[in-house]
C-alpha cells in the first residue's frame, strides 16, 4: 500500500558549520578548511553550473526530498509540523548550526527565512533601497564579512540537508511610519527582487571570489516567506504571486484547521496555540510568549524555567490537539535568539525532541507541505477543512475520508483570542 509521504534520499554535502541570528547581526572567523572539504565533496556530487558572478549555482534537484503521495481514501493523514525561523543567520550564539545539528538528530526538516541584508555587506548597504525609506536604511542593521561567510555556510549546509530557504525579505521596517504594513503591491515587489538579488550577488559584495557558491538556483527556490512583523500581507500577497512564491507565512490569529489558499497561494498563518496556566490563547511564536510572560528579553531569571516550561507545553499541547484529532498542520515561528536567558531555545528543542519522533509525525518545511497539498485531490482537502480545531472524525478516518464529498459543519474558535502583532 502506497504512503501518503515517502522519502526520497539524496547525497548529503556535510559541511562544517561555522558562524546573523534572529534580528540581528554578529560575526564568527569562517574557517578555510571547511569550506575546501566542502567545496571538494561538492565537486564529487555532480555538475555545477554557475549563475550571474557564481555566488550561486544549479547542482540539481535538491537532496533529502520527500515525495509527495496523494492521500488514499480512508486513511489518516499525516500529521504535519513545520518549525520555521525568522531572519535565519549565524552569530557568535551559534544557533543556526545547533538547530541543523537538532534537525539531523530528530529527522526534523526546517524552514530558515533568511533575511537578504544578512548577507550584504554593510559596506554597501546604500544598495539596499528600501520603499519609504532612505538607501542603506535598516532596522536591523547589515553584516560584516565574516558574518557573511558564516551565515552562508549555514545556507549551504542546510540547504544540502533538505531544509528550505525562504525570505524574511530584509530592512524588517514595522509600523506606520513606512513599515511593511503601509508598502504598496509594487514596494513590494522591489523588496521580493532585491532580497533575491542580495543572495544571488554576495560575490560581488563582499569580494568573496574564491569562495564556493551555494549549491542552488535561488529565484527557482524562493517559493514562499515571512513578513516582518507579521504585517502588511495584503499587499504582499499579490506581489508574492507575481513573484512565483507558492505561500505566505505572514499571517496572524489562525486556528488550527486545514489550510488554504488566499490569492492564489497557500496561507499558512501563525496559529492560536494553548498558554497554559492562562485564560487565553497565543500565536505559536517564541516572541509572543515572551511579550505574554515578561514583555522584555531580560525578565526575572528566576522565572526563565517556568516560562520555559509555560512555552514547551503550549507547543505540545497544540501538537496532541491536532495529532489526537483534525490532524491539521501546526505552525511554530521562532527567532535565533537568546531572550530570557535562551529559555525559548530550549523549549523549542524539547517541543522537537518530544514531537517529531512519533510516528505519523512529518516535522517538514513549508515548501515541503505545498508539495504535499497540491499533490492532493481538492475534494479531500475540502473535507478536511470541515473539522474544527481538535475535532476528530466521529465515525474515524476511514468512513471520513470514503471518497464522498464534504459536509459543511460549523467551525467553532477553540481557547481565548491570540496575541496581537508578532516578530
Amino acid at each position: 500500500m502506497a504512503t501518503a509521504w515517502s522519502v526520497t534520499k539524496g547525497t548529503v554535502i556535510t559541511l562544517v558549520a561555522l558562524a546573523v541570528a534572529g534580528c540581528s547581526t554578529a560575526a564568527d572567523s569562517g574557517s578555510e578548511d571547511a569550506e575546501k572539504g566542502s567545496a571538494e565533496r561538492q565537486a564529487a556530487a555532480g555538475p555545477v553550473r554557475l549563475i550571474g558572478d557564481g555566488s550561486t549555482a544549479y547542482t540539481g534537484r535538491q537532496p533529502n526530498q520527500p515525495v509527495p503521495e496523494k492521500l488514499e481514501e480512508g486513511r489518516q493523514p499525516p500529521q504535519f509540523v513545520v518549525f520555521s525561523w525568522d531572519g535565519a543567520g549565524e552569530d557568535g550564539q551559534k544557533l543556526f548550526s545547533h538547530f541543523r545539528e537538532v534537525g539531523r538528530k530528530y529527522d526534523a526538516k526546517m524552514t530558515y527565512f533568511l533575511s537578504g541584508v544578512y548577507v550584504l555587506p554593510h559596506q554597501k548597504r546604500e544598495i539596499y533601497e528600501p520603499p519609504r525609506h532612505a538607501p542603506g536604511s535598516s532596522d536591523i542593521g547589515f553584516n560584516d564579512l565574516e558574518g557573511i561567510r558564516a551565515t552562508l555556510e549555514q545556507v549551504r549546509g542546510a540547504w544540502q540537508e533538505g531544509n528550505e530557504i525562504g525570505t524574511h525579505f530584509n530592512g524588517h521596517f514595522c509600523g506606520p511610519a513606512g513599515g511593511v504594513g503601509t508598502w504598496t503591491t509594487e514596494e513590494w515587489k522591489s523588496e521580493i527582487e532585491q532580497a533575491e538579488e542580495f543572495v544571488k550577488s554576495w560575490k560581488s559584495t563582499t569580494g568573496f571570489d574564491d569562495a564556493q557558491p551555494l549549491p542552488f538556483d535561488y529565484s527557482q527556490e524562493l517559493v514562499g516567506g515571512r513578513a516582518p512583523c507579521l504585517e502588511g500581507q495584503k499587499n504582499l500577497i499579490p506581489a508574492a504571486k507575481a513573484m512565483g512564491f507558492r505561500y505566505d507565512a505572514s499571517s496572524v490569529g489562525g486556528l488550527q484547521v486545514w489550510p488554504s489558499k488566499k490569492g492564489g497561494i497557500w496561507d499558512f498563518p501563525l496559529q492560536q496555540i494553548p498558554m497554559p496556566g492562562r485564560g487565553f490563547e497565543t500565536l505559536s511564536m517564541d516572541y509572543n510568549f515572551l511579550a505574554n510572560q515578561s514583555g522584555t528579553a531580560k525578565g526575572d531569571p528566576s522565572q526563565h524555567a517556568e516560562w520555559g516550561r509555560q512555552m514547551r507545553d503550549g507547543m505540545v499541547q497544540a501538537f496532541k490537539r491536532a495529532y489526537h484529532g483534525n490532524r491539521a498542520p501546526l505552525f511554530i515561528g521562532n527567532h535565533f535568539e537568546s531572550w530570557n536567558g535562551g529559555t525559548y531555545m530550549r523549549a523549542v528543542e524539547d517541543a522537537i525532541k518530544t514531537i517529531c519522533p512519533k510516528e505519523g509525525v512529518r516535522c517538514v518545511t513549508f515548501k515541503q507541505l505545498t508539495d504535499w497539498l497540491d499533490a492532493q485531490d481538492p475534494r479531500v482537502l475540502d473535507k478536511l477543512r470541515t473539522l474544527t480545531v481538535g475535532e476528530r472524525p466521529a465515525r474515524g478516518w476511514d468512513a471520513f475520508l470514503d471518497g464522498r464529498p464534504a459536509e459543511p459543519q460549523r467551525r467553532t474558535k477553540a481557547g481565548g483570542p491570540a496575541e496581537p502583532g508578532g516578530r
